[in-house]
């Protein structure tokens, strides 16, 4: 197939993170330029902070170097900045004069540092925070000068000052709010924070307004509106951002205070798709990475052609250690916005947690001193979680990183932002002898974004090296006598590794013995169908129990059962009966207690009931008996079918090779099962991963009977 042409304007995070996820899902379809306005590859702008703190080196936040490009044939332009974009030629032209040619563009200009109209602010001295230039250029001036004042207090202006301390100069923060970080937190954890700061040499302007610069030739100082003046030799600007939507604007594209897209990124041009900062999705432009990662999720799989569901939001949070400081933040948390839950505040060991609620929801959360429980309390917001949950926990004290680390089940997610599960921790520690969180970090990508989840990542690699492997045989058992590998460790490999074939799957993971097992063949085959469906006819040939692992639905005589009964079988039957599963799942529809059909003793059971319909999972008929759990109930016919559909999708997308229905139940959280099923915007997200798969296998099975014919 002849290659297409793409594009990438923006070489830096956003952009760079749709390549990564285009080159699993279709590493040949195209043929990719990526223009980059800074000279350097792609590197991670939020740990800047970190440069200036001393805690990381420039090389050691490059998340692409050179050569990445290079081998997967990439052309990168670097310094290069896209000045004109023709979209009836579908060119672009760069300031140098380069020009490419494109079939698809992807803009990801990003954003630029906010520089509010204050007089005097572009003397010499004055500088924003945004780049590793302006990194460079705060460590110089701290060579020649002693004072520096940060114009904005929140989390990006307070690690800036944090680093200007570092490098030795005395730090003003100036803020026109009352309290720090006035958008993740509230008062008292702002006071908290501000007075822990004080501690180590910032001192605070609240409540300010920066009139103007004073100083000839250069900046020597601030002045603010009720007259009073600050001594400064650098200024930093930390106020906010701007998307950079010029390019964009002038070409004739729809925009707003970004550019505007479609639920699959697509701009007003169907040729052209936007991510990142640079993109307004149903109103609202994000700043932080996790959204603009999903984003990235969704308009790779937009231009590969498997993405059935498009991106729906995301719930924005902050986990970041501030100046020494962990600080958790999310959803509504100001007061007005929503009703305080839960409050607690230990002087003694300086943590606060406060939980709010909303129409009796968990709406937000804030943690301070400790961020251990971060991602649950994420997790909570997320899904709309009843504030019964929070009642329902354990008593022992939460903020205690190694017990939840303990506490924590495998496949819960521990790195928000690239979706990274304590097993992928546990089975990296276990395969590679690694020993530390930054060996974890380089292996699995948790905590290399935003850093917020280093902490719990520290905590998990501390309990992984407290047991041998024997200890942990439930999270990491090798699959069979050919590999050290467990189910756990190839599901992660194959998920995040772009790979062409099993055989190169084999060969990269160190297969002890080259062509497998009838064991390890097959359940390399069926993890390929999940994670590599467009190339699913490769496995075919290895899957020898394919057929065998589908629905097989029980439904007693139409006579018996009732038109809405068979009728709800039919199209559910279509709906699965592509669908590859772990093991062979049995199910049964019953119209009601006149025709059983045995609903409580199958994998999947549907009932009819004066409410609707009861769907049960987890039956089994034969030794051991198990009763089917009842995971919710439907009030329509097409309710109970994307129910049951999206219980097949997480079983499919969470268990082993062969592990049946009940097994699985019992190894995970059923309470969590009914959260992600019941919940609308996660049911969806399952039912459009499994229509996607149902299409690529659908049209394999069909290559294959027209082969045949």
């Amino acid at each position: 197939m002849k290659r297409e042409k793409l594009v990438v304007i923006g070489n830096g995070m956003a952009g760079m993170k749709c390549v990564e996820e285009i080159l699993k899902l279709e590493p040949h379809r195209f043929h990719i330029t990526v223009f980059g306005r800074e000279p350097h590859p792609n590197y991670n702008r939020i740990l800047l902070s970190k440069v200036l703190q001393g805690d990381s080196t420039i090389d050691s936040i490059v998340i692409n170097d050179w050569s990445w490009y290079e081998e997967r044939e990439i052309k990168l332009y670097t310094g290069e900045t896209v000045v004109h974009l023709d979209i009836q030629a579908r060119q672009v032209t760069t300031l140098s004069g380069i020009r490419a040619n494109y079939d698809f563009l992807i803009i990801a200009t990003g954003s630029s540092a906010f520089i509010p109209p204050i007089a005097g602010i572009h003397k010499p001295g004055v500088i924003a925070f945004r780049s590793m230039e302006d990194c460079a250029t705060m460590i110089d001036y701290s060579k020649k000068y002693k004072k520096a004042a940060v114009i904005g207090g929140g989390l990006l202006g307070l690690e800036a000052a944090r680093g200007l301390l570092n490098l030795g100069m005395q730090t003003e923060v100036i803020h026109n709010a009352s309290y720090l970080m006035n958008r993740q937190l509230d008062a008292m954890a702002a006071d908290m924070l501000r007075r822990e700061l004080e501690q180590q040499g910032m001192r605070f302007w609240l409540s300010k307004e920066t009139e103007s610069i004073t100083g000839l030739n250069r900046a020597k100082g601030i002045r603010f509106s009720n007259g009073t003046t600050l001594e400064a030799d650098l200024i930093v600007i930390s106020v906010g951002i701007r998307p950079n939507i010029t390019l964009a604007k002038e070409s004739g594209l729809t925009t707003n205070r970004a550019i505007v897209v479609d639920d699959f990124m697509r701009t007003s041009d169907p040729h052209i798709y936007a991510v990142g900062e640079c993109a307004e999705h149903r109103g609202v432009a994000y700043g932080l990475v996790a959204p603009l990662y999903e984003q990235g999720k969704v308009l790779a799989g937009s231009l590969c052609g498997t993405q059935a569901a498009g991106y729906e939001g995301s719930v924005p949070y902050a986990q970041l250690k501030v100046s020494g400081v962990e600080v958790f933040s999310v959803g509504s948390i100001q007061q007005g916005e929503a009703d305080t839950a839960l409050q607690v505040y230990d002087g003694i060991q300086g943590t606060y947690k406060k939980i709010t609620m909303k129409d009796g929801k968990v709406s937000g959360a804030i943690l301070f001193g400790s961020t251990a429980e971060g991602t649950t309390l994420l997790g909570l917001v997320k899904r709309g979680a009843p504030i019964a949950e929070l009642a329902a926990k354990p008593k022992e004290d939460q903020s205690d990183e190694d017990s939840i680390a303990v506490s924590m089940s495998g496949h819960e997610t521990v790195c928000a932002c690239n979706a990274v599960t304590k097993s992928s921790i546990i089975c990296a520690v276990m395969e590679d002898g690694l020993q530390t969180a930054e060996q974890v970090r380089d292996r699995t990508k948790a905590s290399s974004s935003c850093g917020g989840c280093r902490p719990m990542v520290e905590a998990i690699v501390r309990y992984a090296l407290r047991y041998d492997k024997e200890s942990l045989a439930p999270e990491v058992a090798a699959i069979c006598s050919c590999t050290a590998y467990s189910h756990d460790m190839v599901k992660s490999a194959m998920k995040s590794g772009v790979f062409m074939n099993i055989q190169e799957v084999m060969a990269t993971l160190g297969w002890l013995n080259p062509s497998g097992c009838p064991t390890c063949s097959d359940a390399l085959a069926y993890y390929w169908t999940l994670y590599y469906p467009q190339l699913t006819k490769e496995a075919s040939a290895q899957d020898r129990n394919r057929d065998s692992r589908n629905l097989i639905l029980h439904v007693p005589s139409p006579a018996i059962s009732g038109f809405n009964t068979t009728l709800l079988a039919k199209h559910l039957h279509q709906a699965c009966q592509y669908l590859t599963l772990p093991s062979p799942v049995k199910g049964a529809i019953s119209s009601g207690i006149h025709s059983p059909a045995g609903v409580l003793v199958h994998d999947i059971g549907i009932a009819g009931s004066p409410a609707g319909w009861e769907i049960y999972a987890g039956g089994h008929a034969e030794h051991p008996v198990k009763q089917g759990q009842l995971i919710g109930i439907a009030e329509s016919d097409s309710l109970a079918k994307e129910l049951a559909i999206a219980i097949l999708q997480l079983y499919r997308e969470q268990a082993e090779y062969g592990e049946r229905v009940w097994k699985w139940l019992e190894r995970t959280s059923i309470d969590e099962i009914r959260e992600l099923v019941l919940h609308v915007e996660h049911r969806m997200d399952l039912m459009s991963r499994a229509e996607a798969a149902a299409t690529y296998l659908t049209s394999e099975r069909l290559g294959e009977h027209i082969c045949s014919q």
